[in-house]
């Protein structure tokens, strides 16, 4: 078999028994609000910051 061949019996009769109470719910830790902060830098200060890490990723 080459790459991403795979055989075609094995891809038959999956089925799974699962039980919906077992399951996890996506919506568990939903919350609904505001976040807020505040900070003394200003808005440049803050756009030169995240340049600087972009920067840094990119030389990673």
């Amino acid at each position: 078999m080459g790459f991403g061949s795979y055989d075609e019996s094995e891809q038959q009769d999956q089925s799974v028994d699962a039980d919906e109470g077992e399951g996890v719910s996506v919506h568990e830790n939903d919350h609904e609000g505001e976040i807020t902060f505040e900070t003394e830098a200003s808005t440049d200060d803050l756009v030169d910051r995240l340049s600087d890490i972009k920067e840094s990723a990119d030389d990673a």
